[in-house]
């Protein structure tokens, strides 16, 4: 069984996770053939290969295939050995116990440990968006055997079960990465992972080029002799690279409107499923440092102009869920359905800006604000937010990024006003919603945090208080308050949960085995012969 775009919408709202489940056109009923390559087509271009400081979805998709995390899972969220062969947690939740592969090396040929393991958890703790949150609360970690480490806590933190993929959680090499501050990314020749595939070429512009790692710990995997991930910018050619087949598959490649088209080609298929470790929400974020947007009824009116359903058909061509909070209705245990969107009504946008003390002046304009997005999603939305704006007499500075400088302009620079922005729920909100309004994750430089510069001591404590809380009434409780809260505040105006696709060739085969879904690391992955 397999949840469509049409389905999920009623689904998610009684399922307790964004969930894919094996089968559809890309699940293998054969037995996997060894060799080949794998094209991958991809965008943005990434800055870095390595998600160990920053939540950017370059690095956790190509890193991914580069370093193992402790655990994987399964569709349903259920942890399965990756670098840690066994664990447990103790009754209290203060301690997790994690049991390491005995064979399992760094690409340099040197052992994994627990000195490694407690190095990423540490860093990451330090210097990563969501980390900060989910490791918040380790005090130390117990190294005395090389293939154990013991997690210590000081409070519980039950969202950290499920935080250990390779994708959220790398474990990276102590050896390596001791010798650079936690906010500098490695040079390509310190890109050592302990993953199925190796780095052998990185070139900025064109491709990155993996090698199977002869020597990987879960022989015979992988299957694959090496993996292409193909750098090509424009949408129009990455449908192209697909469709002549030099491109296998992609991560939401094409432009949403040629989708219904790809469906029609026999070599192709689009695969629409859901996929739990993700759970991508747009967000209107909003600058609170500027004098018209520190103001509430202003980001009141802005919320009154928006039309969401226009949104979803103009800009994702059907291809999102409507989520009014920023915890989605994927995440139903823990979302407030309570709270709908402000209703669209230009009228009362007008009248608010106007008891704001904005009046419209001559030639009908009441001040301007800088519009972006960010490039991963459709640059259509600033040209929405743009035209949305326009209505009630601001005027819209549209400003169009990298993503390389788009991330230094939103997070260091501070150098905008509105930004749509790809933030993922991910498989807790203490990992991936946390972080967006906790006053604690602000920091000049920290990507994908709190962009707003949001600060308020009750948010704070209800976020707090959840990431703590064992049991799940009550910690679904806090949660669906700071929903309540947040929405008079206003810092975020939340929109959509957008489905994005994969799209590939019928030939490729078990790509996606678990919740990762085609983010995580391959191993399993095959291509079919030629016919």
């Amino acid at each position: 069984m397999t949840f469509s775009r049409r389905q999920f919408h009623k689904i998610a709202l009684a399922a307790g996770a964004f969930v894919a489940l094996p089968g559809g056109s890309f699940a293998a009923a054969e037995e996997p053939v060894s060799g080949g390559t794998l094209n991958i087509v991809y965008f943005p271009e990434p800055t870095q290969l390595v998600a160990i400081n920053t939540s950017a979805g370059g690095p956790q998709f190509i890193g991914s295939k580069i370093y193992d995390g402790l655990l994987t899972y399964d569709y349903e969220l259920s942890p399965k050995p990756s670098l840690a062969k066994e664990w447990s947690v103790s009754a209290d939740g203060l301690e997790y116990v994690f049991h390491l592969q005995p064979n399992a090396k760094f690409h340099d040929g040197k052992p994994v440990t627990s000195a490694d393991v407690e190095f990423s958890i540490l860093r990451l703790k330090e210097a990563h968006p969501r980390g900060r949150a989910t490791f918040s609360h380790v005090e130390s970690v117990d190294t005395s055997d090389p293939l154990v480490a013991k997690v210590k806590l000081s409070k519980p933190a039950p969202g950290l079960i499920t935080a250990l993929a390779s994708s959220e959680s790398p474990v990276v090499p102590k050896h390596i990465f001791e010798t650079f501050k936690p906010t500098d990314n490695p040079k390509p020749a310190q890109i050592i992972g302990s993953g199925p595939f190796v780095l052998k070429e990185w070139v900025p512009g064109s491709h990155i080029l993996l090698e199977k790692n002869a020597d990987y710990w879960d022989a015979p995997r992988p299957h694959l002799d090496r993996v292409i991930i193909r750098l090509i910018n424009d949408a129009g050619a990455r449908a192209a690279a697909l469709e002549t087949g030099e491109g296998d598959i992609g991560p939401n490649p094409v432009a949403l409107a040629d989708l219904e088209r790809l469906k029609s080609i026999p070599t192709l298929k689009v695969d629409d499923r859901i996929y739990a470790y993700a759970g991508q929400q747009n967000q209107l974020v909003i600058n609170l440092e500027n004098e018209y947007l520190k103001e509430l009824k202003v980001r009141q009116a802005i919320a009154h102009a928006i039309d969401v359903p226009a949104l979803i058909d103009t800009v994702l061509y059907g291809y999102a869920v409507p989520s009014p909070t920023p915890i989605s209705p994927g995440l139903a245990k823990f979302h407030n359905p309570d709270i709908g969107f402000a209703k669209f009504d230009v009228a009362l946008a007008e009248k608010l800006l106007d008891e704001a003390g904005f009046p419209r002046k001559e030639g009908g304009k009441r001040f301007k604000l800088r519009v972006t997005t960010n490039p991963f999603n459709p640059q259509t939305y600033s040209d929405f937010i743009a035209q949305a704006l326009s209505k009630i007499g601001i005027e819209a500075d549209i400003q169009k990024f990298d993503f390389g400088t788009y991330v230094k302009v939103v997070y260091t620079d501070r150098a905008w006003d509105l930004s749509v922005e790809s933030l993922s729920n991910t498989f807790d909100p203490t990992a991936g919603v946390q972080r967006v309004y906790w006053s604690k994750n602000f920091k000049i430089g920290l990507p994908f945090s709190n962009a707003s510069h949001y600060a308020n001591p009750e948010v704070d404590r209800l976020l707090e208080a959840a990431a703590v809380e064992p049991d799940i009434e009550k910690r679904a409780a806090f949660f669906k308050e700071f929903q309540a809260v947040v929405a008079r505040d206003l810092p975020v105006i939340n929109l959509v949960s957008p489905i994005q696709p994969v799209v590939g060739s019928v030939r490729i085969k078990d790509y996606a085995t678990g919740a990762e879904g085609l983010s995580g690391n391959l191993a399993k992955a095959w291509v079919t012969k030629e016919a």
